[in-house]
């Protein structure tokens, strides 16, 4: 019976890890781009199975942006010597692969690191993945990978490949929702979507607060070269979530940015770019069931259009369902990181199951809006 990674990644983690002074981590930060991870495999190995598999997982295209981009940037290294290692013990994501009988520089590391009685659980097809936080430095993502053969463990890294990019894609996550709010964030923008919606999520310092109405609401950061905006609304008296489907979020999606997210003519709206792809899938959101749907957008009338990322959640303590939805025009930059960032400020939704406000409201009247 197979151990899970992460039951595996604790056990080994125990075994690897210090105990800094007085229970804080006063180690150096690990170095390196959120979204770059080095992947240290002998050199012989850069065309083997297992490269390429780490390849097909770890820097699958992300086509949901208006030009596709990898979902992470792999650059594969050798580790020849001393100094080698070290520069990969520094970086920020790091992946060591290797079989476990492979005689190399770094089939020989990843076996001094693992017990002998992990070396057989791997050697016998029990274990394949150990990832690790902190390992060397903090603020690091690190992954040994190997198995009896290259042809097995790039079989095991294509079966679990969604699991082992979820570990990353979390910490990659959690990195930008820092980087988003280090600047400081607007407290009572936050308690005023509380306050007077029932819900809140964290406001980066320069947004600005457009549209409110009676359940729906917009802010903006505008800059010149790169303007973002969040939208969210609400439904309430919605005792289940059975009735939401995709057909349901893209009619509710595509008539609130016509009537609210308009362009500077007068016959031009945000609606979504269907000749793209559009994915929706299943998530849990801060605790919340939730759809997570990924696309681009496009604006009618204009020559205009960018990525978006929309949330559908259900609150059944309170019976509403939510639609939060972050998008942005920048055609200068890459859309990669913008979209990190807003799955970062989305992570930070919450709704007061408690709220009692407005006891009667006059909620906006949507085609395709009633379940």
């Amino acid at each position: 019976m197979r151990t899970s990674a992460l039951y595996l990644s604790i056990f080994i983690s125990g075994l690897f890890l210090f105990s800094a002074c007085n229970g804080g981590d006063y180690r150096q930060s690990a170095q390196g781009d959120r979204s770059e991870v080095l992947v240290v495999m002998d050199s012989t190995q850069w065309n083997s199975e297992t490269a390429d598999a780490i390849r097909d997982v770890f820097g699958e295209y992300m086509m949901t942006l208006p030009r596709p981009e990898e979902r992470f940037d792999l650059r594969f290294r050798d580790m020849v010597t001393q100094r080698d290692l070290d520069r990969a013990k520094r970086q920020r994501n790091v992946i060591f692969a290797a079989p476990i009988t492979e005689e190399s520089n770094v089939g020989s590391f990843i076996r001094n690191q693992l017990s002998e009685d992990i070396q057989n659980r791997i050697a016998e097809g029990e274990h394949f993945s150990i990832p690790l936080e902190d390992r060397w430095y903090r603020d690091q993502w690190s992954l040994f990978l190997s198995a009896p053969t290259d042809e097995e463990l790039a079989e095991r890294i294509r079966e679990d490949g969604r699991d082992l990019v979820s570990t990353l894609h979390d910490k990659t996550i959690n990195r930008w929702q820092q980087y988003v709010y280090r600047s400081g964030e607007q407290v009572d923008k936050a308690d005023s979507l509380w306050n007077t919606h029932g819900f809140k999520i964290r406001v980066q310092h320069d947004y600005n607060i457009g549209v409110d109405t009676t359940n729906f609401v917009t802010m903006r950061r505008y800059l010149q070269d790169n303007d973002r905006w969040f939208w969210g609304w609400y439904k309430e008296d919605v005792e289940d979530f059975d009735f939401v489907d995709t057909d349901w979020i893209h009619s509710v999606r595509d008539s609130l940015n016509r009537k609210f997210i308009r362009g500077s003519r007068e016959e031009s709206y945000v609606t979504t770019e269907f000749r793209r792809p559009v994915e929706t899938e299943s998530v849990n959101l801060n605790g919340y069931p939730a759809y997570e749907t990924r696309g681009t957008w496009q604006m009618t009338n204009d020559l205009m259009g960018g990525p978006f990322l929309h949330y559908t959640i259900f609150d059944d303590k309170l019976d509403r369902v939510y639609m939060i939805e972050f998008a942005q025009f920048a055609p200068r930059y890459s859309k990669r990181r913008f979209v990190y960032q807003f799955e970062a400020m989305a992570r930070t939704f919450e709704s007061d199951s408690s709220w009692t406000g407005r006891d009667e409201q006059d909620e906006l009247s949507l085609e395709g809006s009633d379940n």
